[in-house]
């Protein structure tokens, strides 16, 4: 086996945080172990279109120095293509070649599943690569890059809409990324104290959650001396309806790895709520005593629905992203120095640096329904009827795991 000499850098599927750190901690840790890197600019569709590059780049100590790690997106860029659907029966053969053309002798990749799929896909033709995990939807095994950095821009666009809400006494719904899983509109609407939650692990019974919002905005004007109240809900793409359907437009289409684009819940969610609202004479009465009601202009409070779509993606990388991405791209040059390719990175604690099988690490994570009843618990509306929470008592012994 070739001793490695030159690093290919390769990031792929969404943008995030904390990917800027993974670059150059991969550029200066290989630097420090006398290895070049270089950037395969914008994904798989780089890595495919590499044999014809007419300039590559290499990121030298001051070009890397260039990057900043605070930002969020990626220096090296981005694309979603999936190689094995690439019409070229010789694509394989053009990637080697191209990785030979340049002496490229490994190649560390950040993504999510999808990116990992490809992955398994090129360790199997032989090619050396390790991968660094990266989704701000949180839906692999081990921790991603970009997760945190989503989090707490969600967490801080929804408890800013909070301002709207009460100047209109508007019930604002925020909708967000995730895909088939809940962590993203989970933690992120519980860091800025959303009323109401909805994920798809939870089918939404549309009752309960009007039920719950018409009580929280009412008593909040009822108690505010110039009635003024609003009502948040976080709402996650991918919902399920209470017969277990994911709710989506239909007209949104597919991504190139043939998910679909499951935008419009947020609208949908509004659609169910209005609906019931405009069959409740409670709330016109209520609109009626606190001297709200205007006939024929505004007679029942609004019901608005906000897409921060890519802005969650963008911006700054929280702290932690930029310390994970640096920990992990130290990792991953590591344990492709030391032979072990084919793999996610996992974690680095102290001296040990933890990985598993790919094919494992992308295998999709699902929020636990027992934490979701913890919330509920304090209040939180999840779109069904609260369950109890049964803790069991552990004591901690041995290696208390750490974030970071």
């Amino acid at each position: 086996m070739r001793r490695i000499k030159r690093i290919g850098i390769i990031t792929c599927g969404g943008d995030c945080g904390g990917l800027n750190a993974v670059v150059k901690s991969v550029t200066q840790t290989a630097h420090s172990q006398g290895l070049e890197t270089m950037v395969i600019p914008n994904g798989y569709a780089g890595l495919y279109n590499l044999i014809d590059i007419k300039s590559p780049t290499f990121l030298t100590p001051g070009r890397v120095d260039l990057i900043d790690a605070n930002l969020a997106g990626s220096e090296a860029g981005h694309s979603r293509v999936k190689i094995s659907k690439i019409q070229d029966p010789n694509k394989y053969e053009r990637i080697k070649k191209g990785l030979q053309r340049f002496e490229v002798d490994g190649l560390i990749i950040s993504g999510g599943d999808d990116t990992g799929s490809v992955m398994v896909e090129l360790a199997e033709q032989g090619i050396r690569c390790v991968h660094v995990p990266k989704t701000m939807d949180l839906d692999l095994q081990p921790y991603s890059v970009g997760g945190d950095s989503s989090l707490n821009r969600i967490a801080q666009f929804t408890e800013e809409l909070k301002t709207t809400g009460l100047s209109h006494n508007r019930i604002m719904i925020v909708e967000v990324f995730g895909r088939y899983v809940g962590h993203t509109a989970l933690r992120g609407g519980i860091g800025a104290e959303a009323d109401c939650i909805l994920i798809p692990e939870v089918p939404v019974n549309f009752d309960v959650v009007y039920a719950h919002m018409k009580q929280r905005y009412m008593d909040r004007v009822e108690r505010s001396d110039v009635r003024s109240g609003t009502y948040t809900i976080v709402v996650s793409e991918g919902i399920k309806d209470a017969g277990g359907e994911h709710i989506y437009d239909q007209s949104a289409g597919a991504d190139a790895f043939g998910h679909r684009k499951l935008t419009g819940a947020g609208k949908y969610v509004r659609r169910e709520l209005e609906e019931r609202m405009n069959r409740d004479p409670e709330v016109k009465e209520f609109m009626k005593k606190k001297g709200l009601f205007v006939p024929g202009v505004y007679e029942l409070p609004e019901i608005r629905e906000v897409v921060p779509s890519h802005l969650v993606r963008s911006g700054h990388s929280s702290v932690f992203d930029i310390n994970f991405g640096k920990e992990a791209g130290a990792a991953a040059v590591r344990l492709l120095l030391s032979g072990i390719d084919g793999i996610t990175v996992v974690k680095v604690r102290g001296r040990k640096i933890y990985y598993m099988p790919t094919k494992e690490a992308i295998k999709q994570r699902s929020v636990d329904l027992n934490v979701v009843a913890l919330f509920e618990q304090q209040g939180i509306c999840f779109g069904r009827e609260p369950r109890m929470y049964e803790p069991e008592f552990i004591k901690a012994e041995g290696e208390i795991e750490r974030h970071l």
